[in-house]
């Protein structure tokens, strides 16, 4: 059996980082990392992003090598028996540990057809797929209309591919912005030569030759060479469930990000942790979320006994316009907006009673920090407060 003194479950960004917060503790500590893909960690973004616009492979590798953890690819962990400290792999090895983390991620959620000839656009084969078939191939669909639909119908155009965007909401990201700001995106992506299915849900996929034939709920019917979803993901907590550590929406954690398991820790997107700026647990699937929260977990693992009360950000590419947000973006709340050119440069604030729960930043940068600090404050505030505070 194979020993670690820290023995890391999964093999993203988080995983990543924690490995790199251990050794800002312990620099001789055997980390060990396993990971479902065959790919060493590697910086999820630019998939759907800089990739996309001819960056190159080689900017996306995290070079976890440099902490000296034994990478162990292509092996997914199957159970953890907290009474003994170990894990067993699908491949029948079990590996023993002091500490454990899971940051096991998520899996998108699939429609109940289409099988493979649907990509639910997640990781780096993924993306090897897609961009190999947008090489010889000219219509796509789009299935979503959140983080992932927005930006892949966005890199598909901008390579000059035909596209064809459904989701069940009146418009793009209507979830998340409001009512007139996501209006507006949408118009923005019609300009931009995508065709906007607004309302629409697919219903039936069938296989035609080299294409697809994609069949909504209105009866629409759709001619395509390749179909990318994103209509969200759920996190991976059975390991978790079954070794009977404690799961709501996610494994949830103290503010040192042990879960009911002392020996145990957990990161990033399958982690639910409270939050004091807001006043309540979150599980949040973002890039800084993961890097910040795994070095928090893995400084925590090697002893550091630091809380983590962290409020993440988030960022996003809509062709030539991008945002970075903080918080919570729910358009059921108060909005309150502050543009220096309406939908093109501004602040839309989120509010409850008076206190700022959300901030999007639209092509706004530099500000997340004044952002974090404003939600943290109990207010009340008004328009005019806020003005002062973040200058559009």
């Amino acid at each position: 059996m194979q020993t670690y003194k820290y023995l890391l479950v999964g093999g993203g960004m988080a995983a990543d980082a924690a490995a790199k917060g251990i050794r800002e503790i312990d620099q001789q500590g055997s980390i060990g990392i396993i990971g479902m893909e065959n790919n060493p960690p590697y910086y999820r973004p630019p998939l759907s992003k800089k990739l996309w616009q001819g960056k190159s492979l080689d900017s996306i590798w995290l070079k976890t090598e440099k902490t000296r953890a034994e990478l162990l690819t292509g092996r997914k962990v199957v159970s953890i028996q907290p009474a003994q400290r170990q894990v067993t792999d699908d491949q029948g090895n079990a590996y023993a540990y002091q500490r454990l983390l899971i940051a096991t991620g998520a899996t998108p959620r699939h429609l109940p057809f289409g099988g493979e000839n649907i990509i639910y656009y997640r990781d780096l084969n993924d993306f090897h797929h897609l961009h190999e078939l947008s090489q010889s191939k000219e219509r796509f669909a789009v299935i979503g209309g959140g983080f992932i639909g927005w930006e892949m119908a966005a890199a598909l155009a901008m390579n000059g591919r035909q596209v064809s965007m459904l989701f069940p909401e009146e418009s793009i990201g209507a979830l998340i912005y409001p009512r007139d700001l996501s209006q507006f995106i949408t118009n923005y992506y019609r300009d931009k030569g995508v065709e906007v299915l607004a309302g629409e849900t697919a219903s039936e996929v069938e296989s035609q030759s080299s294409q697809y034939i994609l069949t909504t709920q209105s009866g629409r019917k759709l001619n395509v060479d390749g179909i990318v979803a994103g209509i969200g993901v759920t996190p991976n907590t059975q390991l978790a469930r079954e070794a009977s550590l404690k799961v709501e929406k996610g494994i949830l954690v103290n503010e040192n990000l042990q879960t009911s398991d002392a020996h145990i820790f957990a990161a990033g997107d399958v982690a639910e942790f409270y939050n004091p700026a807001l006043d309540r647990r979150l599980r949040i699937e973002h890039e800084d979320n993961a890097v910040k929260m795994g070095r928090q977990a893995g400084r925590n693992m090697a002893g550091a006994n630091e809380p983590y009360h962290y409020l993440p950000y988030f960022y996003s590419d809509l062709f030539e316009l991008g945002y970075e947000a903080v918080g919570t973006l729910d358009p059921r709340l108060e909005v309150v907006t502050d543009w220096k050119e309406p939908y093109q440069e501004g602040l839309v604030y989120y509010m409850d009673h008076g206190r700022v729960r959300g901030v999007l930043l639209w092509n706004v940068w530099g500000q997340v920090p004044a952002a974090q600090k404003l939600i943290a404050e109990p207010g009340p505030f008004k328009l005019e407060d806020l003005k002062e505070r973040l200058p559009a």
